[in-house]
């Protein structure tokens, strides 16, 4: 596959004129059209217009851009209450299926063989983790069919690029985000009740794990970090990272704001902007120093509780493969390294003073002391002990259950990942790691809360949302860098799942 060039790439100039001056409401919207021509001909017209009097930069995009569609094209439903929201959901899956991608040409966009679910709205092609949440949905409602389609989708882009990007464009290709595709394999496999599907994807597992794990071997004292991995006293563990330094091509002039009101060292600070991209927590507290301002962020300095708790499933995933196929010497070394990640998850990430899971600060991993639902995911993967989860779950039911769901942090600053936004994600996230240690009664009591907030705004709105408010049930979410969207695929899947657990 020859992934596409970045937009900022084919269009040079061209690309900063268009972001700098907003000439799209949307910086999404330029790095997701698609060119009418050869780029490099475009350009050099371009370069021989701009000059001229009179010139128009909104025309001259418009003559050589095909903008993309204002979204997904989801109309809400004239009457919700006569379409029952799972009725909806199974509409909805159709609606944001996408086809194999043929004849893509002049677009940032990266062809995927298989069939795809996208999130909605302006997230118009597929999203790694989200996709995850989707499959939970899509195997309420018998489609293994698609969920195998996905995964094989995956795993495409891993033999190609050699990890999962962002999602399926040219300007994701620097970044990931949090690896669930070991947890797809696990999901096909319960779906599909096939499991042959682990020995499959077992080259895809492993690559997966080797990318984030680059730069393990030049690990040493004095060079404590290179990219995704970094050496605590325990042994080796991850971060969030980008391999670039560049305002984010999709969200080029907030970038480029946001560097021209700070003392920072411009890189650093676009670098560490992009590693809260990966994380997939876009943005919030947990990656500023001072757990308020945009401004200090330092994503790249935090060591995060969730993105190890799922390294060490990857792990225990490849170890379970590789014993199940006869290959004991690997399942020895990555049954080590899963057993060496819980430990260290167990009790450098676990503060006993405050009761609960949090991030490390590098260089000295010490907990960060930021309070975020991301203390969920140890219990989620049975790595807790039963007295570390029976104060979490505390914790989580006094500080986190709000009116119509859980919240994401204490913290409200603002960004979409914060308070007083939940996410479909962490709900589910958090309403398994709580029933996986028996405490039923408080994950029912959570995911009752978000059902109705979800079923309140679809009765009133007839939409799917990305993000809820859960401190008022019924409320949309707010905050960060666009307008609440809908469709939506990992708010489908979990509510979906949800209703049928609680049922």
């Amino acid at each position: 596959m020859n992934v596409p060039e970045a937009p900022d790439r084919l269009f040079e100039e061209l690309f900063e004129q268009v972001q700098s001056q907003r000439l799209f409401a949307d910086s999404k919207t330029f790095v997701d059209a698609t060119a009418k021509s050869d780029p490099p001909g475009i350009l050099r017209a371009f370069r021989k217009e701009r000059n001229q009097a009179g010139f128009d930069l909104g025309a001259f995009v418009e003559r050589h851009f095909e903008s993309p569609a204002p979204g997904t094209g989801i109309d809400a439903p004239s009457d919700p209450a006569g379409m029952p929201v799972d009725a909806r959901i199974e509409q909805l899956w159709d609606l944001l299926t996408r086809a194999a991608d043929e004849n893509v040409r002049y677009s940032s966009l990266i062809p995927l063989p298989n069939r795809y679910v996208v999130p909605g709205g302006r997230f118009r092609e597929v999203y790694y983790w989200d996709s995850y949440f989707t499959m939970l949905g899509l195997a309420e409602t018998g489609r293994a069919d698609l969920i195998r389609d996905m995964v094989e989708n995956f795993a495409y882009l891993i033999d190609e690029i050699g990890f999962v990007p962002n999602g399926n464009r040219s300007y994701f290709c620097s970044r990931s985000q949090p690896p669930y595709f070991a947890l797809m394999v696990e999901l096909l496999a319960e779906a599909g009740d096939d499991k042959s599907v682990y020995r499959r994807f077992l080259p895809q597992l492993k690559r997966e794990y080797a990318f984030w794990m680059a730069g393990e071997n030049l690990l040493s004292e004095t060079n404590p970090a290179v990219r995704r991995v970094v050496m605590s006293p325990g042994g080796p563990l991850n971060r969030y990272w980008d391999d670039e330094t560049t305002p984010r091509q999709e969200s080029h002039a907030e970038d480029l704001e946001l560097a021209a009101g700070v003392n920072r060292d411009p890189a650093q600070l676009y670098r560490d902007i992009r590693a809260g991209a990966e994380s997939g927590w876009d943005f919030s507290s947990r990656w500023f120093s001072d757990r308020r301002s945009m401004a200090t962020i330092q994503a790249t300095q935090v060591v995060p509780v969730d993105l190890n708790a799922l390294l060490y499933h990857l792990e225990d995933t490849l170890a379970k493969c590789c014993e199940a196929h006869g290959s004991s010497t690997d399942a020895g070394q990555y049954r080590r390294r899963a057993e060496r990640r819980k430990k260290l998850l167990q009790t450098l990430f676990f503060d006993a003073a405050a009761g609960t899971f949090m991030d490390l600060a590098l260089p000295d991993f010490e907990v960060t002391g930021t309070l975020s639902i991301a203390a969920a995911y140890p219990l989620f993967f049975g790595i807790a002990t039963a007295e570390q989860a029976r104060q979490v779950a505390q914790r989580l039911h006094e500080d986190f259950l709000a009116a119509g769901g859980w919240l994401t942090t204490l913290y409200e600053t603002g960004q979409q990942w914060d308070r007083p936004n939940g996410w479909a994600p962490m709900q589910w996230i958090t309403y398994r790691g709580l029933s996986r240690y028996g405490f039923d009664e408080e994950a029912r009591a959570g995911a009752a809360r978000w059902i109705e907030n979800n079923l309140t705004v679809y009765r009133q709105h007839g939409r799917l949302l990305e993000k809820y408010n859960v401190e008022s049930s019924g409320v949309a979410g707010a905050g960060g860098e666009y307008d609440v969207q809908d469709g939506f695929g990992w708010t489908n899947g979990v509510l979906l799942r949800l209703m049928r657990e609680l049922s």
